[in-house]
């Protein structure tokens, strides 16, 4: 159940599937509308696939003596779901990243 409402009999009992609603009342079907993701870097910039993004902290990567240094630049990034939103490869190393610790690079 949820605060949705059928387009037709503007009943609240919609069901939500994977790809569409289905009213539990008429039986109406509809389309979802896929919700658009918003990431944002450490300055409120949006980030899309194939941005360039570089870093604004040094950040010392877990399991490894490694440290990403400040101003280190990436390679074209792709966005995912989860807790690291950045995939990305970074001096030779593929990485996940939180968008708060990266800037958008604009050219």
């Amino acid at each position: 159940m949820s605060e949705l409402k059928c387009p037709l009999c503007e009943m609240e009992e919609v069901l939500k599937l994977e790809d569409k609603y289905e009213c539990m009342t008429c039986g109406h079907e509809w389309d979802r509308e896929e919700e658009a993701r918003v990431v944002k870097d450490a300055y409120g910039n949006h980030l899309s696939d194939g941005d360039i993004v570089q870093m604004i902290t040094d950040l010392k990567m877990k399991g490894t003596s490694h440290v990403l240094k400040s101003g280190t630049k990436s390679k074209p990034i792709r966005l995912r779901d989860g807790d690291h939103e950045i995939d990305c490869k970074m001096d030779n190393m593929s990485i996940a990243l939180k968008a708060q610790y990266v800037k958008k690079v604009t050219s």
